[in-house]
């Protein structure tokens, strides 16, 4: 069995990981961590896991003090980093959830998060957990950076597409909408009921961090810089995020061929879904699926491509499950029971 500790668990990310941990039949849940409702049972915080996971919750440092094998990181930005610094040393193997470690160095890390890095050496080690673009690096990885919400539906629809350097790298624009529990736990005056039910809104425009994430990740595919548009928007839905992306080919191109590109690209990828019609939020919820659809737009000379997926499963705790699978070398699909809830 693989020992495992959750530290932060006391988010919608965390509350997912122990949902799926759970299920996955080569994991014992030895710990979870919770600095601010230490000494409560999990199910005191998360009632719905009453009578099946009532563990004590601990503090993050007696993790250090267990045999474990693999520990996540359900923390926020900026607080990850002195953990994984504090468990440099250790034996376990890391899947980091926050933006920590996601991107190409702490200088890129400040310029976008606006905050100072205090553990710089840790990009040195650090695998950026998309499976589907770096499975084998993250199957010999200690420290896997799992990545955004965003950037995963954003990658997974364009990865195809960059890798062939088929599109105009300046013409990408990313349109993505998200369910609440992206914006986490926390209840701020943006996420209160009033605010968000019977609304819609964009935020983020220009300046979201995701967007770096997202074009670092594009460029290493298309062997340049690129540029994209992205605007991020708040849906008054729990959970998932439906990108519409649109780019410019550089050659003609037929909607058979973008199908046949997509296939091939995606062949090994067993959460990836090509779909034959375009795909909704309840066709992913709680699973750890990106559902994808491409056309051509002939009038305008555009690619469409659409991306589904579960903002709290394939989008976090989900990916880092897979990304577990992988650096003990499991079948990226173990453990995965969860048919999507629709309705």
């Amino acid at each position: 069995m693989i020992k495992t500790a959750i530290v932060g668990a006391t988010g919608y990310t965390g509350s997912e990981l122990v949902r799926l941990l759970y299920n996955h039949p080569d994991v014992s849940l030895n710990m979870i961590t919770s600095e601010s409702r230490k000494g409560e049972p999990f199910s005191a915080v998360h009632p719905h896991f009453e009578g099946l996971v009532d563990i004590t919750l601990q503090g993050a440092d007696a993790v250090l003090e267990e045999e474990l094998d693999m520990v996540f990181l359900a923390l926020p930005h900026g607080v990850s980093m002195e953990y994984v610094k504090q468990y440099e040393q250790a034996a376990f193997n890391i899947v980091d959830l926050s933006g920590d470690f996601r991107l190409s160095g702490p200088q890129v890390y400040e310029s976008w998060y606006q905050k100072p890095h205090t553990f710089p050496s840790g990009f040195q080690g650090a695998v950026y957990g998309l499976p589907e673009l770096h499975a084998n690096a993250i199957s010999k990885a200690s420290l896997v950076a799992n990545p955004g919400c965003y950037p995963t539906s954003a990658i997974l629809g364009l990865a195809p597409l960059a890798h062939a350097g088929l599109i105009d790298p300046a013409s990408i624009i990313i349109d993505a909408k998200s369910g609440i529990t992206g914006a986490g736990i926390k209840a701020k005056p943006t996420t209160h009921y009033s605010n968000v039910n019977d609304n819609f809104k964009a935020y983020g425009l220009k300046s979201h961090r995701h967007t770096i994430e997202i074009q670092e990740q594009l460029g290493w595919l298309h062997h340049s810089e690129l540029t994209v548009q992205f605007t991020p928007h708040l849906l008054p839905v729990d959970r998932g995020i439906l990108s519409t992306i649109y780019a410019a080919p550089i050659k003609p191109v037929s909607e058979k061929q973008l199908k046949g590109l997509y296939a091939d690209f995606y062949r090994h990828a067993p959460f990836v879904r090509l779909r034959k019609t375009p795909p909704t939020l309840k066709d992913v919820r709680g699973t750890n699926f990106c559902d994808i659809f491409i056309t051509f737009d002939e009038r305008t000379g555009r690619i469409i491509t659409l991306s589904a997926i579960d903002n709290l499963v394939k989008g976090a705790a989900g990916q880092a499950m897979q990304n577990m699978n992988l650096q003990f070398g499991l079948p990226q699909d173990r453990g995965f029971v969860s048919l999507p809830l629709n309705p």
